[in-house]
């Protein structure tokens, strides 16, 4: 195993600069709010022509460029001591595995050669809990729980499962100074998209979630993950993983949360798993064969929903001293955001 680099922000200050992938999405914008706090000069990735939103007026460098493409950033490396690599293709709904791969896995190997052969000697990657096992007894499962590539459920799952095996193999391999960490499902302001969580309260306080399955999830504050992010950064160990997770709930605990801030009734129906996976892959049909939309429901989201997923974020609050909220203190925080920014149309 590598040995522990020497950098951290107390020891290197303001000289320090980093290099962000995902600023302009969910997660990736809390990070660089958080590393903007600490007065730390950021060049931020940024896609040609994307949406730019979460990081207009913020201190920061933006730098063009594909992930993809490394010509298109290699240059920005030079000089960045750090990378914090939050960027990822996160779909449920991704016919086109290959796509997703090139971003996931790919795309990860070549930005961590290239920014160590630039200097970089400190790496952050943003995992997800969805690379680990689950506990049949719902027991909360943690970094050590087994998980092979044969029970990843759908192409995000199993893209992130090879990308996480692909970083500590270079670490292992190749002396990349990486260290790992996984959010469970975050939630809060500036969920643009939304992400497939968020929008699970969009259509919960929008009154378009009529039924609910029996599953259950571990909820988060994206402002925990991103102070999480810099506590990995700090403290933790090259080569392994922390989960940054909050509070584990069952859905109708968190539709009934999302409900109560808007005023609306929860669902009070429950559907058996097995009578959704017939419309999951009916509109899955429908999505293939129209192509313009994807599916409100999909058969890899019924799957995954058969389980409950819940994770222990005890590794990272001993080693790390990372803290998270209550679920419901990010449901109000999100219900907010989104009534501010014309989500909730009744509202």
């Amino acid at each position: 195993m590598v040995e522990q680099p020497r950098t951290s922000a107390d020891e290197i200050g303001l000289e320090m600069t980093i290099f962000l992938t995902g600023a302009t999405g969910f997660v990736g914008s809390a990070v660089l709010r958080q590393l903007l706090k600490k007065s730390l000069d950021v060049r931020a990735l940024a896609r040609p022509g994307g949406d730019r939103r979460n990081i207009a007026g913020l201190a920061c460098e933006v730098v063009e460029g594909d992930l993809t493409d490394t010509s298109s950033y290699k240059h920005s490396l030079i000089g960045c001591t750090a990378v914090f690599h939050v960027a990822a293709d996160y779909r449920l709904w991704a016919p086109d595995s290959a796509a997703m791969d090139r971003v996931n896995i790919d795309a990860t190997r070549d930005l961590f050669r290239l920014a160590t052969d630039n200097g970089a000697e400190r790496i952050v990657y943003t995992s997800s809990v969805a690379t680990l096992g689950i506990n049949r007894d719902n027991t909360p499962a943690d970094e050590e729980t087994p998980s092979t590539y044969h029970q990843m459920i759908g192409t995000y799952k199993r893209s992130k499962y090879l990308a996480e095996e692909e970083v500590r193999r270079l670490v292992s391999d190749e002396g990349i100074p990486a260290v790992i960490v996984n959010p469970s499902a975050p939630i809060g302001p500036r969920d643009l998209k939304p992400t497939p969580t968020g929008r699970i309260i969009v259509d919960a306080a929008n009154g378009k979630i009529p039924a609910y399955v029996d599953t259950g999830l571990n909820f988060v504050h994206v402002e925990d993950v991103a102070q999480g992010h810099l506590d990995a950064f700090e403290k933790g160990k090259v080569g392994e993983r922390y989960i940054l997770g909050g509070q584990n709930m069952t859905l109708i605990e968190m539709l009934t949360s999302i409900c109560d801030q808007v005023g609306r009734k929860p669902p009070v129906i429950k559907i058996p798993h097995r009578l959704l996976l017939p419309v999951a892959h009916i509109a899955e049909t429908i999505s293939v064969f129209t192509g313009k939309w994807e599916p409100f429901v999909t058969v890899d989201s019924v799957k995954m929903a058969s389980k409950k997923m819940y994770f222990s974020s005890q590794k990272a609050e001993t080693v790390l001293g990372y803290k998270s909220r209550p679920a419901k203190t990010a449901v109000i925080d999100a219900v907010e955001w989104y009534r501010e920014n014309g989500y909730l149309k009744h509202f």
